[in-house]
């Protein structure tokens, strides 16, 4: 049995793991047609984002972290480039006849969950627990996938219904910007 919860400060090892485990330039091309993060943190970040309840993990019933989601706001990540990049193009962007800002979005990502638990409801599952704590605060979660990450993409349009909203290129890689109406349940 799986459970998913807030993450605390007993979780930063499974998750520094877990992200070791599938960091892009840790893995090869075969593997990372399988997925990837591309966004590495340090513990410091970590332990920052657990204050705000912005860390979502799974845990199996030997008691191992299988899965984290991370979600919070543009200032917590305005430290990396392409967030800063992602606000500057919201004045073009709209979802649902909504203008996206600052204050009615976050950033949800990276989501990362171990090979032997993909495609087994897992993903619903860390989203809808994200999703609870964060309809508290806003109504759009904004997102984005490198376009190569295409298991990443079809994972979230399809099983979450995200809505593409957006394309871009930042350091020589292409994206895609994503947009989720927070108050649509991911479970059925």
């Amino acid at each position: 049995m799986i459970k998913t919860r807030i993450g605390t400060k007993n979780d930063i090892n499974g998750i520094l793991s877990l992200q070791e485990k599938y960091l892009y330039k840790n893995l090869n091309n075969l593997e990372r047609k399988e997925g990837f993060v591309t966004t590495p943190f340090t513990i410091n970040q970590i332990e920052e984002i657990i204050k705000v309840n912005g860390v979502f993990v799974a845990i199996n019933k030997e008691n191992e972290l299988v899965a984290y989601a991370f979600a919070g706001s543009w200032s917590y990540f305005e430290q990396w480039e392409i967030f800063n990049f992602m606000v500057s193009r919201f004045p073009k962007l709209s979802f649902h006849g909504n203008i996206i800002t600052t204050e009615n979005s976050f950033q949800y990502g990276p989501v990362c969950i171990d090979k032997k638990y993909r495609g087994k409801g897992l993903l619903n599952l860390i989203f809808e627990e994200m999703r609870m704590e964060f309809l508290k605060k806003y109504p759009i979660s904004i997102t984005f996938i490198n376009k190569v990450n295409v298991i990443s993409e079809k994972a979230h349009t399809k099983k979450l219904g995200w809505e593409i909203i957006d394309e871009f290129e930042f350091n020589n890689n292409a994206y895609i910007g994503l947009a989720f109406n927070m108050k649509h349940s991911v479970l059925n």
